[in-house]
């Protein structure tokens, strides 16, 4: 079984136009790999109705599927993760619910994973079709994303990848809070293979992936996967500690030989201020360190989901001589 995680937040508008996709989709894959597909929505406790629309509209679709609510917003993270704990198949992909990647990057995702040849398939943009600022602002993000934290990872970044049910199972037991799934992925290694694309652009609404929420998720990438900060800090340091034995070296010849009468009192207050900042950076850097690594010491779900649906499919046949694949 070919098993596809939606995460979903604010996409009610969408919800007719992945129904009639994804039943595109799953006739195609049935076709081509005879394995059934199922779809795994995970609604992130959306404002709108998106949860709704979804309840009442895949008990009539031609394809398995399951239903979940989270008890509160948790992050597009954490409803990939639940929808990878409830998935039964063997391969897994996830596509965002608002269909800017295309749908038909399952059906390519699927066809490397079941050739053997890899383990991870991650789709790759190379170009998108969003207004000039977003472009700027995403280019801009992923290119320091690529620089200090995970040089592996492709130019234009990674927002949907398939896999084999080994590195879902390995995903699985990396439950650590303020994380980055991608880099997560990234970190497993394994055999990578990438499947390029071409963003489209955003049919309705406006994303939810605001220039906040990208600072937060920069920073969780930073403090999980990078010491940068510390050696940001480390390095200010030391220059700081140049600085400031040129500086006494420098006002101590000059009050020796006459020069300066008295000691500036600007000058020590632009001292004292540099090196104050200094110290509270510091410790910010070292406290959002001790503060990560505190929540993972209290082994809190990641997520906690408050309704389940699953739904078979009102008329899904599986010819059982061209599917041999195990059933969870």
């Amino acid at each position: 079984m070919f098993s596809v995680i939606v995460p979903v937040y604010r996409n009610a508008e969408f919800v007719p136009q992945l129904i009639a996709d994804f039943t595109e989709i799953s006739a195609t894959v049935m076709e081509r790999h005879g394995m059934p597909m199922e779809f795994v929505f995970v609604v992130d406790a959306s404002p709108d109705d998106s949860f709704d629309l979804l309840e009442a509209a895949l008990p009539a679709a031609p394809f398995r599927s399951q239903l979940l609510l989270h008890a509160r917003n948790f992050g597009s993270f954490a409803a990939i993760r639940t929808g990878l704990r409830a998935a039964r198949g063997d391969y897994f992909a996830v596509i965002s619910a608002d269909l800017q990647e295309p749908p038909e990057l399952l059906i390519r995702f699927l066809d490397r994973l079941v050739s053997g040849d890899t383990d991870i398939a991650v789709g790759v943009r190379e170009g998108r079709d969003d207004p000039g600022r977003t472009r700027l602002s995403a280019n801009l993000f992923w290119a320091f994303y690529r620089r200090f934290i995970v040089r592996d990872i492709p130019a234009g970044g990674v927002d949907v990848f398939g896999c084999n049910r080994r590195i879902r199972d390995e995903l699985l037991q990396l439950e650590e809070a303020n994380s980055s799934l991608v880099g997560l992925v990234y970190w497993l290694g394994f055999r990578r293979s990438e499947v390029p694309y071409e963003r489209r652009a955003r049919a309705h609404g406006k994303s939810a992936w605001t220039f906040g929420k990208k600072i937060n998720y920069l920073l969780d990438s930073v403090f999980a996967f990078t010491d940068l900060p510390i050696r940001i800090l480390t390095l200010l340091g030391v220059l700081g500690i140049a600085v400031a034995g040129f500086l006494a070296i420098f006002v101590m010849a000059m009050r020796l030989t006459g020069h300066i009468e008295a000691a500036g009192y600007t000058t020590t207050i632009l001292v004292i201020t540099f090196f104050g900042a200094l110290n509270t950076l510091g410790l910010g850097f070292i406290g959002s360190y001790a503060w990560r690594s505190y929540e993972n010491t209290k082994k809190r779900p990641l997520a906690v989901v408050r309704t389940t649906r699953a739904f078979e499919g009102v008329s899904e046949t599986v010819p059982p001589l061209l599917y041999s694949g195990r059933r969870a």
